[in-house]
Order: structure tokens, then C-alpha cells, then sequence
């Protein structure tokens, strides 16, 4: 499909034809939906085991009575196995509640009302973020994950877009805002398989984000969502250790990782983790014991009966990928088939995480979606993966292939490709 060379003739008989196509996909009634990252039922059904694990045991290996109140700071096993994900000590890791999305909240607040353990600072107050007039800014690569910057909107933090490259943000860009601009107190990073690029961060890349410190104000924090540590379709690859790093750098209180099991496990019903410096985390658990008596050690106990550790982790991963793999090929092949050779679209062929992200061509990318939803696929809002929903040049769309069936995957793909099509070529005779 050279739509430049095409005339105007040809372009019209082509917007019949696609156009025909798109009515009788609109006369089938299809409701599919592939806006969000869930896991398949199939995927929820490989830790149904859950259920009836415990078998009235409900002892930690400290011999601790998980029924009871206490224990903020989380299970010893279930930490160990969050610093096994995140690359970190034991002593750096909270084991909490379901949601890492919650944890980044907390954190966010934490930090903007309280302030953070971090050195040079007598008191964690002085670091508070509202101390700066609430002129708070912070720094998100793009495309990116839409409900981080919701976090952002609701604390009236202002963000600031910085283009994602094939290693990562790009370094430069966010080194100079930086080093001009004190008011830039943190930046969400998704580190391996980003949403909803999938790109996955160079080692050059992750160093820099370590010196960051360096260069900062004093009360400057990574937000490090690990959301995708260990879900690779092509078996686990490691990325380089952020903590490690800043260790190296003197940098530690300058990032806050974040994980869980919510695509693991059961969604909704997992085990959250954050990390950071011994003094960060000793000022979140300070703010934490005002909120909380103490996490759900029941549940976290369930989780480590069936993860005792980093290696069965990444067996029961291995099975994850067995059920994703054929959906993201699925998507892969329809793209290739129909725009390998033209310029209509591009993607990213990721190799983990839970979406692919598709450029249309500029200014389509609402249009698309509009079709798609009138032919019964429900996608992303356009927009979505930028900050308050503005993506400049309207053309990216978010793909998440998890949880429908390999046919409706299938039959949702003819149809995305029809509207891109029918899109494009509405473009180009206008």
C-alpha cells in the first residue's frame, strides 16, 4: 500500500473496499477488549493453587503467627524474595499489600509531604517537596504508563515529556532539564520491557540514572517500577543493578524501586514490594506505622509457599510465557503482514512485558481508535501513554494481547489493521 504513488482514482476504490470491510466487521456485533495488561484466565488459573495452601499452618519459618497484627515491615521470606526481584538487601525491602501502584502513591505523598530519609538533611522534613512552593516537576519518558502520571495529576505535580529511545529516555534530554531546573524532584522509570514500548534499559543508561544523584537537588527520587522484572517470553535476561550502582555513587537515597506479584499470581490479590536506602525506608516505615498496623501476612505466606524463592519464581514465569508468547506472535504477524513494506505503521517487537506500542501514522492514532471501537475492539484511549492524555503527534496506540483468547486476539487484529488502512487512506485523499 504506496499511498503516494496510488491516484486519486485508486485511492477511492481502496477506501470502498476498506470501508465495505469495516461495515461488515461492524454488522458481526465482536466485543473484544484490548486496552489493559491482565493476565488471562489461564495465566490466573497456574496459581489456583493459592486456595487451601496453608492447610491451617499459618507459622512463618521465624515462627511467626501470620493471623496476628504486627510485622510492618512484612514477612522475612516474602522480603527476600522482593530483594531477589528488585536486586537489593533484605534490610532495603518492605513486603506490603496487593499493589505496587498503591505503594508508589504512598511513596509520592510520603515524599512530597513528610520528605524522605536522605542524607545531608537533619531531619527527613526539610526534604518535604511542598517546602519548594509545591513548584514540582518530574520527568516522564514517553510513550509511557498511563496511571503514573495520574499519580502525578493528582498531586498536582507538573510532568515533563522526554522521548524513550531504543535504550531508554534519552539521557541527555533528562541530564540537562535537570541540572537547569531545581524544581525537578523525581522521574518514573520502567526499567526492563517498558509500557508500552517494551524497550528495555542499556547498561549505559541504567549508570546514568544512577549518577542522577550527583547532579540533583538533594531531595531528587527515581520512581523505579520493576512492573516486568521477571516476564520475558524468551527466558529471564537481567538487567544492570540500579542499587548496586548507586552504591558505587554514593547515590542510594535517589531511588525507590518498586514491584509485585499482581502478573505472577492472582491479579488484585498479590504481594507488593519497595526498595530503597536503609534511611528512605526507615522514614517510609516511620509514615507507613501512622497508616497501617501491618500488612496481610496470611496472603503473603500463601505467595511463599508456592514462591519460596527467586528460582521457582522464574519456573512458574517460564509458564507464563508459554501462554503469552503465541498472543504477542499473534499481533507481530498481522503487523508484518500488512506494513513490513509500507509506511502506515511501526511498532516495537518486544520481547517481554504485557503490550506492544504501534505508531500510526501522525494524526491518526484517534481515528483508529474510534474505528476499532465502532467495529467492537476496544483499545486504549489515544493519548493515553503521554501525560493528561496528549500525545503531539496523535499517533501512538497501546496494545495489550494478555488476556483475550488466541482467536479473538486474531480475529481483533484483522480488524486494527482494517482501520489503520481505512485511516490512512482517508488521509491521504484529504
Amino acid at each position: 500500500m504506496n499511498l503516494q504513488q496510488a491516484s486519486t482514482e485508486e485511492l477511492r476504490q481502496l477506501e470502498a473496499e476498506l470501508s465495505n470491510e469495516h461495515q461488515a466487521f461492524c454488522q458481526q456485533q465482536i466485543k473484544l477488549d484490548l486496552t489493559r495488561g491482565k493476565p488471562s484466565s489461564d495465566q490466573l488459573t497456574l496459581a489456583d493453587n493459592l486456595d487451601g495452601i496453608l492447610d491451617g499452618n499459618y507459622k512463618a519459618a521465624d515462627g511467626t503467627d501470620t493471623r496476628n497484627y504486627g510485622g510492618l515491615e512484612g514477612l522475612t521470606e516474602a522480603r527476600q524474595l522482593g530483594a531477589d526481584i528488585l536486586g537489593m538487601k533484605i534490610s532495603e525491602v518492605l513486603a506490603q499489600g496487593n499493589s505496587s501502584l498503591t505503594l508508589m502513591f504512598y511513596a509520592m505523598l510520603i515524599a512530597k509531604e513528610f520528605g524522605l530519609g536522605q542524607k545531608g538533611a537533619a531531619t527527613a522534613a526539610e526534604t518535604a517537596w511542598k517546602n519548594t512552593n509545591n513548584d514540582i516537576k518530574f520527568i516522564c519518558p514517553v510513550p509511557g504508563y498511563d496511571r503514573h502520571f495520574s499519580v502525578c495529576e493528582q498531586f498536582g505535580i507538573n510532568m515533563i515529556n522526554v522521548p524513550m529511545t531504543d535504550t531508554g529516555p534519552d539521557m541527555d534530554i533528562v541530564e540537562d532539564l535537570i541540572k537547569s531546573d531545581s524544581s525537578i524532584k523525581g522521574m518514573w522509570c520502567v526499567p526492563k520491557y517498558s509500557n508500552p514500548t517494551g524497550t528495555v534499559y542499556s547498561d549505559d543508561t541504567v549508570e546514568r540514572i544512577a549518577k542522577l544523584g550527583l547532579i540533583a537537588s538533594n531531595n531528587f527520587c527515581v520512581f523505579w517500577d520493576n512492573a516486568y522484572a521477571a516476564h520475558d517470553l524468551n527466558g529471564y535476561k537481567a538487567i544492570a543493578n540500579i542499587m548496586d550502582l548507586c552504591r558505587q555513587h554514593g547515590t542510594e537515597d535517589s531511588v525507590l524501586q518498586f514491584a509485585s506479584t499482581s502478573k505472577i499470581t492472582h491479579a488484585g490479590s498479590g504481594v507488593a514490594f519497595i526498595g530503597g536506602s536503609e534511611s528512605n525506608i526507615k522514614h517510609f516505615l516511620d509514615v507507613l506505622g501512622i497508616l497501617s498496623i501491618g500488612p496481610d501476612k496470611v496472603n503473603q505466606l500463601r505467595h511463599m509457599r508456592i514462591l519460596p524463592n527467586h528460582d521457582a519464581l522464574l519456573n512458574h514465569m517460564e509458564k507464563h510465557a508459554a501462554l503469552l508468547k503465541p498472543r504477542f506472535e499473534c499481533v507481530l504477524n498481522h503487523l508484518n503482514a500488512h506494513f513490513a513494506d509500507n509506511d502506515l505503521g511501526e511498532w516495537e517487537s518486544a520481547e517481554g512485558g504485557y503490550f506492544i506500542s504501534f505508531n500510526t501514522q501522525p494524526t491518526l492514532a484517534k481515528t483508529v481508535v474510534k474505528l476499532a471501537g465502532e467495529a467492537g475492539v476496544k483499545l486504549t484511549p489515544a493519548g493515553a501513554t503521554f501525560p493528561y492524555g496528549n500525545d503531539p503527534h496523535n499517533n501512538n496506540i497501546r496494545i495489550a494481547p494478555s488476556m483475550p483468547s488466541l482467536s479473538d486476539i486474531d480475529q481483533a487484529m484483522k480488524i486494527f489493521v482494517n482501520c489503520v488502512k481505512l485511516a490512512s487512506v482517508k488521509k491521504a485523499l484529504a
